[in-house]
C-alpha cells in the first residue's frame, strides 16, 4: 500500500502485514554485480583477504580464477533487493536472520531475489513478525531467511479526515 504524503503517493511497493500471507511469493528486479560493488564492500567491512584483493593470488594460487565477492555480500543482496521493493514505510525491525551461502558471487553475475513468506504472526504492538525465505537467483545461490516486524496497513495509511 502506498503511503500518501502531502496529497502525493510515494512510489514503490510497501507490503503491509496483512498482505504478507504465508505462501505469498514475488521476485525483485535484477542487478548485475560490478567490480566497484565488490571493492566497496571490502573497504567498508574490512574483509581485506587476498582472495578478494589480489588478482595475482587468484591467477596463481587460488582455485577460483575470477573476481569473487565475500559471502556476506550475497546476503546483503538477498536482504537489500526485497527491502527496496517491499519494505518502504512498513519494515520496522530486523528481528532474526538465518544465513546460508551455497555458491559465491562473481563480478558480472546478474541476479535477482525470489522471496516466499514462510511464517507470519500477530503481535499486540500492531506489528506482525514476518519470516521470509530470500533466495538469490542467478549463477549463484546464497540465501537468507530474515524475520522482521512489519506494519499493519492502518499504521501506515494516515486516517482520512471525515467529510
Amino acid at each position: 500500500m502506498a503511503k500518501d504524503v502531502g496529497g502525493l503517493p510515494d512510489v514503490g511497493l510497501a507490503l503491509c502485514y496483512e498482505e504478507l500471507t504465508i505462501g505469498r511469493r514475488f521476485r525483485t528486479i535484477g542487478r548485475t554485480v560490478t567490480e566497484a560493488d565488490i571493492v566497496s564492500v571490502i573497504n567498508r567491512t574490512g574483509m581485506a583477504e587476498v582472495l578478494f584483493m589480489n588478482l595475482d593470488f587468484l591467477i596463481r594460487e587460488s582455485d577460483i580464477k575470477c573476481r569473487v565477492a565475500p559471502g556476506a555480500f550475497g546476503h546483503t543482496f538477498a536482504d537489500g533487493l526485497p527491502t527496496q521493493a517491499t519494505m518502504q514505510h512498513t519494515g520496522f525491525a530486523s528481528l532474526d536472520t538465518d544465513l546460508k551461502t551455497e555458491n559465491p558471487l562473481f563480478v558480472s553475475d546478474t541476479i535477482h531475489v525470489e522471496v516466499e513468506v514462510i511464517e507470519a504472526q500477530l503481535s499486540q504492538s500492531r506489528r506482525g513478525p514476518v519470516r521470509t525465505r530470500n533466495r538469490v537467483v542467478g549463477r549463484t545461490a546464497p540465501w537468507l531467511s530474515p524475520t522482521r516486524g512489519c506494519a499493519w496497513s492502518s499504521v501506515v495509511t494516515p486516517a482520512r479526515p471525515e467529510a
